[in-house]
């Protein structure tokens, strides 16, 4: 690998939730004279794109047994010794980790050699990686103003640059939002994750069958399923007579969150970021078996700004989500409240906000534009 650029090695765990912000991050960097390299497990590599990719081990301590956990640890030593070789040979002027225990090793191994660190942190709660680094961290970048757990003293590190979105969702933000109209189509788009959501393919059919004739006859639907779930969902949808584009995958989620009245998601961190850079109002059922509860915590924030209604998971019932569909459908108002409630809870130009601030750790071009000092909760 032979360059003249400055480096900047971006450590994120191999999930869309910590890749897509480090390409957003990637993206900026490129456009201010900085080549990026990533470094992540095995599960990342594809998401590279562009940016030269180290494959560093890295494993999990939360959840295991205590053979899981003693793998985990080698593991995590193993990429500590690898991340430690690779930053030597590149000589990084900084290193910024998105999280996840695949992050750890390239982290630590940059404090332990002195390059300067920056942790993002893209939910509301901080996840268990970044409180094991935080204590080291130059600078902790935040999506959210408020953000539980952070460690006693790291407060004065905390600077909100908001969640970086890939260009494609950022091109939105300033698209107005349309509330549906008189007797015409209702977009609604249900989403839930990489791989769908299962509780999505049970309850969110039968929902729709207990609302209205005159209302499910506007209802245009499309739902993300697991791809076990295709077969029966579509066949639930057909006996109540309803049209709905069912896949696995949509690779064009920005062009429908931009045309949709509604999302029925998650809380992750990337389905957050999407939908306040687009203004889109949701219907938020967090995962409840994440990791710290965080996308609680997520949809909560959202939620209080007035952008979404948070239903947890144990909550989710047919005739419960279908009242709420009749509440929002019949009031195109609260909908229109709510897209810009969403938009309000996002913070404008993330990606360039944490990118002035690793110019800022490296002693280029000071930032002007990042925030610091956001409330934070204990």
């Amino acid at each position: 690998m032979t360059s003249d650029r400055v480096r900047v090695v971006l450590a994120a765990g191999g999930t869309g939730g910590h890749v897509f912000p480090a390409e957003a991050l990637a993206s900026q960097l490129w456009e201010r004279g900085i080549e990026p390299v990533l470094f992540t497990d095995r599960r990342g590599v594809s998401f590279g794109g562009e940016m030269h990719v180290r494959r560093i081990r890295g494993g999990g301590l939360s959840g295991q047994t205590m053979w899981g956990r003693v793998r985990g640890v080698a593991e995590l030593g193993a990429g500590l010794m690898q991340a430690a070789w690779a930053l030597r040979q590149l000589s990084p002027r900084a290193v910024v980790g998105f999280g996840s225990y695949a992050s750890v090793p390239s982290v630590l191994a940059a404090s332990l050699l002195g390059i300067p660190t920056i942790l993002h942190e893209q939910n509301a709660r901080l996840g268990r990686a970044n409180r094991m680094l935080a204590r080291r961290a130059g600078r902790i970048a935040t999506a959210f103003e408020t953000v539980a757990a952070l460690p006693l003293g790291a407060e004065a590190k905390v600077v909100r640059v908001g969640m970086p979105v890939r260009p494609a969702f950022a091109r939105l933000r300033d698209r107005g939002y349309q509330p549906p109209e008189g007797s015409g189509p209702i977009r609604l788009l249900v989403l839930g994750g990489s791989q769908g959501a299962r509780v999505f393919g049970e309850i969110v059919p039968a929902a729709i069958d207990r609302l209205t004739a005159r209302l499910r006859s506007r209802l245009v639907i499309s739902q993300q399923c697991r791809p076990e779930q295709l077969i029966a969902v579509e066949e639930a949808y057909r006996r109540i007579g309803i049209g709905v584009e069912i896949a696995a995958f949509f690779d064009d989620v920005p062009a429908r969150l931009a045309a949709t009245h509604l999302l029925i998601a998650r809380a992750g961190a990337s389905t957050i970021a999407e939908i306040t850079a687009v203004g889109c109002p949701a219907v938020l059922v967090p995962y409840p078996f994440a990791t710290d509860d965080h996308q609680t915590a997520n949809a909560r924030a959202v939620a209080d700004a007035g952008g979404a209604w948070l239903i947890p998971q144990d909550a989710l019932t047919p005739e419960g989500l279908a009242q709420r569909l009749e509440d929002l459908f019949g009031n195109p108002g609260q909908l229109a409240a709510a897209a810009a409630g969403a938009r309000a809870a996002g913070f404008d130009r993330a990606a360039s906000r944490l990118a002035d601030l690793v110019l800022e750790l490296i002693g280029t071009s000071p930032p002007e534009t990042a925030t610091s000092g956001g409330r934070l909760a204990a």
